[in-house]
């Protein structure tokens, strides 16, 4: 699904370079569940970013199925995005302004589906997600477990082939963070690859297979 090959990120720092990402060559197969871990400042975030099409300034080849996403332009990425792939952060990204159904509909604004579509495609996922009775409720009126299942339910529901999530049980008590974990291991063993990063051993081993970052280096798989 995923092919990287010498992949590097930089910043100029003075007559040098500070690398984030050092030569990165990494294959991820389709309907893997991939935990990428290591200490802060390592460069998983970033990578992750990079597998999102949500950083562009990056040096090394990237392939996505058949498509060649180094030397496709910051457009061409960004429909790429939308056709691919959903992201889940630690910070859920919700839109306070908008309501629970009104957060989910965002993504199939961005892809174009038409509104009696999008509204049949917001009620499904609300049932699936068990979050009907949450519909008319705007974030701050949930809890964290229940703002990250949100954000969740809004990653999927337009179903990306690829999901990324970056540390996504970060701010929630273990529980919660096992409801996360056993939502994608069910998305995983429906199809979804998942590639998640995170801190803590008991959630990495949801994962097929760990990699381990170290100063920009891939150090472990």
């Amino acid at each position: 699904m995923i092919k990287l090959h010498n992949v590097e990120k930089f910043y100029p720092v003075g007559a040098g370079r500070y690398y984030v990402l050092r030569r990165i060559d990494l294959d991820i197969a389709d309907g893997e569940f991939l935990t990428v871990m290591g200490p802060s400042g390592a460069g998983k975030s970033t990578l992750l970013a990079i597998l999102g099409m949500l950083d562009a300034a990056w040096q090394g080849e990237y392939y996505l199925y058949d498509h060649v996403v180094h030397k496709m332009d910051v457009r061409k990425r960004i429909d790429l995005n939308k056709q691919y792939i959903g992201f889940v952060f630690q910070q859920y990204h919700l839109l306070d302004n908008l309501t629970v159904a009104e957060n989910l509909d965002i993504p199939l604004s961005y892809r174009n589906v038409k509104s009696s579509q999008r509204q049949a495609m917001v009620a499904d996922t609300l049932d699936r997600f068990q979050i009907v009775g949450k519909k008319d409720l705007y974030p701050s009126q949930l809890s964290g477990g229940q703002q990250q299942l949100v954000a969740v339910a809004r990653a999927v529901i337009a179903n990306p082939k690829l999901i990324l999530a970056d540390e996504p049980t970060g701010n929630l008590h273990s529980s919660q963070g096992k409801e996360i974990m056993e939502l994608f291991k069910k998305l995983n063993q429906d199809g979804t690859t998942i590639v998640q990063v995170t801190h803590n051993e008991n959630w990495a081993a949801y994962g097929h297979r760990i990699i381990k970052l170290q100063d920009g280096w891939m150090v472990g798989n």
